[in-house]
């Protein structure tokens, strides 16, 4: 299926989503809530860093490095490499995990070391279909042996599953609930797992998010049920809504965050109120939030510190999110060593109305001092300075384009484009504020950054800054939204 721009963004904010619900939530995880809004400062059951993601997505990203292949996530050889790598990440990455997917883990363990005795081979030379067949035998054997086996451990690492099949919904809800058995064989855990997949690929597709567009792919005897859950959930706080560590619970959770919600911040600082298992369930709303506003409508000051294992920040996690849509090859942006534009003559001058703010083209990259870069143009890899931490320089997604279509909120990531500048300074670093040319997305985010920021009026902000590039005329679509909304 082919993207258009809007559907690229939206898609690029599913897994980059998660993980920033997840790291916000990890603080509050089975302890007291937030007294105000939630940040990520760390902590948790890790204890982890701040802006670290917790086993949620250390698992989704487990499952993405196999999805982003274009591998069919239903055979039964693509599950064993799922599979495979859950157990890496249990033995070398995992910084905490649920009991029954714990349980499961283990008991697929020695099922297998017991076929590798029988092989008279390592368990590494199984293959993929025997790991696949171990862990899901586990799974139905957890659920035999457990009345409540409907745990919340297989939903919160599903959002990437929506982006595998794009235009066909019958095989997401396949691969939903395929990759859910490999650690949870209760049906409802693939329940809710289809209708958590589906309303991410609707909200990617369509641009709308409703987690009950899924219903008519569960089994008619589980409609109803579903149904009703979701409806009453639309109607309460997530606080008020009990058994959030079950899979029914948190989707219901969700449910009410967004119901209760207009963007991206407001849904997941809802989503950490309902307490308990926060992170789950702050991911779990992520994916969907992500989706629908994708990754331009995620706050900046999240995605510069969002990281976790194995190694990943949030370029990595956009491009698998895009990978997995198909939008993407493994070696082109964001992973590639150089963005594909023509970086522009160098510009690099002060604005005027704060010093340590430089206005600059892509070309004043690779020869800025300033301690810190707000990139609104795509960069490579070796685009970045290696000497620069990475959450020093933030990029942004914001098309140069005059079509409102290609946009999904253009006046809230202009406004999330100038709040990582004003960050940045309060911080007491000179930015570097860039885009190809600054001709159009430059010259609007500063204007939006010297009005709400730095006190100026519109029409001072637009000569000041018109003067300062050596534009006689600024126009388009941005700069228009720019002086609108500013």
């Amino acid at each position: 299926m082919e993207l258009t721009t809007a559907q690229r963004d939206r898609a690029a904010g599913v897994l980059l989503g998660q993980a920033v619900g997840d790291a916000l939530g990890v603080p509050y995880e089975f302890a007291a809530p937030p007294q105000g809004d939630a940040v990520m400062k760390g902590g948790g059951l890790g204890p982890y860093a701040p802006g670290e993601w917790s086993d949620d997505t250390q698992m989704a990203a487990v499952i993405a490095q196999v999805a982003a292949t274009g591998a069919d996530l239903t055979t039964p050889a693509v599950r064993g490499r799922i599979a495979h790598g859950f157990n890496d990440w249990r033995q070398h990455g995992a910084s905490d995990i649920g009991n029954q997917t714990a349980a499961v883990i283990g008991s697929a363990w020695l099922s297998l070391t017991g076929s590798a005795m029988n092989a008279d081979c390592s368990k590494d030379e199984l293959d993929d279909e025997t790991w696949a067949a171990a862990y899901e035998q586990a799974a139905l054997a957890y659920t035999k042996k457990h009345e409540r086996s409907a745990g919340n451990g297989a939903l919160m690492r599903n959002g990437i599953v929506g982006l595998v099949a794009l235009d066909d919904r019958e095989a997401t809800a396949r691969a939903a609930a395929a990759v859910a058995e490999l650690t949870h064989a209760d049906p409802l855990v693939a329940e809710s797992c289809i209708l958590h997949a589906e309303a991410v690929r609707v909200a990617v597709v369509e641009g709308v998010l409703d987690l009950t567009r899924g219903l008519d792919l569960l089994p008619r005897s589980s409609q109803a049920r579903w149904a009703d859950w979701l409806e009453s959930a639309a109607e309460l706080r997530p606080d008020q809504i009990e058994a959030n560590g079950s899979t029914f619970g948190a989707l219901r959770v969700a449910r009410a965050a967004i119901a209760g919600s207009t963007d991206v911040r407001s849904a997941l600082q809802l989503a950490v109120t309902a307490g308990h298992d926060t992170d789950t369930v702050a991911a779990i709303t992520g994916a969907l939030i992500g989706a629908l506003h994708g990754a331009s409508g995620i706050p900046a000051t999240w995605r510069r510190r969002v990281h976790g294992w194995p190694g990943l920040r949030a370029r990595d996690l956009v491009s698998l999110a895009l990978q997995t849509a198909g939008a993407a090859g493994p070696g082109s942006w964001p992973l590639a060593s150089h963005a594909p534009v023509e970086p522009g003559r160098p510009l690099g001058v002060r604005a005027p109305f704060d010093d340590g703010l430089i206005l600059g083209t892509q070309a004043d990259l690779a020869r800025t001092d300033a301690d810190a870069v707000v990139s609104l143009s795509r960069v490579g890899l070796a685009d970045r300075s290696p000497s620069r931490p990475p959450e020093n320089h933030v990029e942004c997604w914001l098309v140069d384009s005059d079509d409102p279509a290609a946009h999904n909120d253009l006046a809230c990531t202009l406004a999330d484009c100038a709040d990582a500048v004003a960050e940045l300074r309060a911080e007491g670093k000179t930015v570097l504020l860039h885009c190809v040319a600054a001709q159009h997305r430059t010259p609007s985010v500063a204007l939006v950054y010297a009005v709400r920021h730095c006190g100026l009026s519109v029409e001072d902000a637009s000569e000041q800054i018109r003067k300062a590039l050596g534009a006689n005329e600024i126009d388009g679509l941005l700069w228009r939204t720019a002086q609108l909304e500013a």
